[in-house]
């Protein structure tokens, strides 16, 4: 006969507790919480690349950038996720442990995380309402996708090396092309 596990849910509110005092990063969906792995050199070189872009173009704008260790929660799925880059332009999204109404988040993909980031995390992040754009960078090859919303549609681009992608949230304009992405991580196309 094989071994019994009694296995509990946890509470949102017991999962943020325990998230302030934890000394490593865990997502939450529904109860359930998953210990984060580890990244690359390469994978936060390419997060930063993201996030200072980001950073760059909301300079002086009510948008603010994220990166990596602020929680993004996912009202509709009770899940609370650590994108790799967001851009939250909501004044009102002002939660100091998490953010819930970003318009453009970014993920790297990495071998241990490329599978949820385009399945359970796409699948969850388009159901916040005022995200306009997902990206998913690799961190192994120069390959980027972008989704736009358009309406109630999603568009799927793949970034070339001649692309230059046009983001705009909340008055805020700016580009980004896999020159941006891929600066001094080693990688070409």
């Amino acid at each position: 006969m094989g071994m019994l596990v009694e296995h509990r849910t946890l509470s949102e509110e017991d999962y943020l507790a325990a998230e302030a005092a934890a000394p490593f990063k865990s997502e939450y969906v529904a109860g359930e919480v998953f210990a984060m792995a580890g990244a690359s050199e390469r994978h936060n070189r390419i997060t930063l690349n993201i996030a200072f872009h980001l950073r760059a173009a909301s300079r002086g704008h009510t948008c603010r950038a994220f990166m990596a260790d602020m929680k993004l929660r996912v009202d509709a799925h009770q899940a609370y996720y650590y994108p790799d880059a967001m851009l939250v332009c909501d004044p009102a999204d002002d939660h100091p442990l998490y953010k819930s109404a970003p318009c453009f988040i970014a993920e790297v993909l990495s071998p241990a995380t490329a599978a949820i980031d385009q399945r359970e995390k796409w699948l969850h992040y388009r159901d916040i309402p005022g995200l306009r754009y997902y990206l998913l960078a690799d961190s192994e090859t120069a390959h980027a996708r972008l989704f736009r919303r358009e309406g109630e549609v999603w568009r799927e681009e793949t970034l070339g090396p001649e692309d230059v992608v046009r983001i705009e949230c909340t008055g805020l304009v700016f580009a980004l092309s896999l020159d941006d992405l891929y600066e001094d991580t080693g990688l070409h196309y």
